[in-house]
């Protein structure tokens, strides 16, 4: 099948589980579009489907690098392209799922990113400054150069927000204006999932709780055991600083907890400028109502139509 499907939204609305039951009505393959899913050991706090919530569908771009290691949207657009006309060639029907703005339009937008080399002492420099100061501290610089690349990143996002400011070093260009794209290779079907924001919330706090429950301070533990610093990018994740933060005897236990759940309601509040409810391209479903006839009626004429 020559299109693909992208299943968007805000953190813990149900995407994952909602692409799998897609993936297995239509044939389908699963490429994850969740920046913090790609890294290996970082599994309970990031949310990423188990074996059993795989259900035997075939997921791509999942721990494929360590808590160190550099990556890039230019990397990430590369690989997912490569994973979508793999998919296609097997005539199976590509998905991609997750909520990483940046990820999922590099994608469906066909973006020509321009090719910034990393400049690993400039990160390193500003990687001291949020360390020394604050990421507030980072943050500000980039709202003063290019406030609509900043409204789009959460000031904590650390690696993000230094890697918009290495491109304007690099080039003098806002990274905002820097991006252009191309007519996509193949049509799209956006399907994005929302709940009211009472009831997105009561979500979150629900997943924060059972993430506690099944392991999640022992997993970043063994994250600091090791080697990998609190201080490094992948660990900034949300809620990977707040239990480091425990650890470290900076705060208790429900102190985390509750700066978990209240960064993970503004970053799904942040999510809505990447995927907004009025975006004509998206086909919205309120996963408070019973959306699963109307989706597969969507599905299947879009289908119908190739």
């Amino acid at each position: 099948m020559r299109c693909i499907i992208a299943v968007v939204g805000p953190t813990a609305v149900g995407k994952s589980a909602k692409a799998v039951q897609i993936a297995q009505r239509y044939n389908g393959e699963i490429i994850n579009a969740d920046s913090r899913q790609i890294y290996k050991f970082m599994d309970i706090g990031t949310a990423k489907p188990d074996e059993i919530e795989r259900a035997g569908i075939p997921h791509h771009l999942l721990d494929i690098i360590s808590p160190d290691e550099s990556y890039s949207v230019a990397l990430y657009q590369r690989s997912a392209n490569n994973r979508i006309k793999t998919i296609q060639s097997g005539d199976a029907l590509p998905i991609l799922a997750g909520g990483s703005g940046q990820y999922v339009w590099s994608v469906i937008e066909g973006w020509q990113i321009p090719e910034v080399e990393p400049d690993l002492s400039f990160r390193a420099e500003m990687e001291k400054l949020a360390a020394e100061e604050s990421a507030d501290a980072l943050y500000s610089k980039l709202v003063a150069i290019d406030p609509d690349a900043a409204g789009k990143i959460l000031p904590n996002n650390i690696r993000r927000v230094i890697r918009a400011l290495e491109i304007h070093k690099q080039t003098g260009l806002k990274p905002s204006v820097l991006q252009t794209k191309n007519s996509v290779l193949y049509p799209v079907l956006i399907i994005g999932l929302t709940a009211k924001r009472a009831r997105l919330y009561e979500m979150i706090n629900t997943r924060t709780d059972r993430m506690i429950e099944a392991g999640f301070v022992e997993e970043v533990q063994k994250l600091l055991q090791m080697g990998y610093s609190a201080g490094i990018p992948s660990m900034s994740s949300l809620g990977y600083r707040q239990i480091a933060l425990y650890l470290n005897g900076e705060l208790d236990l429900a102190e985390a907890v509750q700066k978990i759940k209240y960064e993970t309601h503004r970053f799904a509040r942040s999510q809505y400028a990447w995927f907004r409810l009025r975006d004509s391209r998206i086909r919205w479903f309120d996963i408070s109502d019973d959306i699963n006839a109307e989706m597969d009626y969507t599905i299947q004429t879009f289908l119908k139509a190739m």
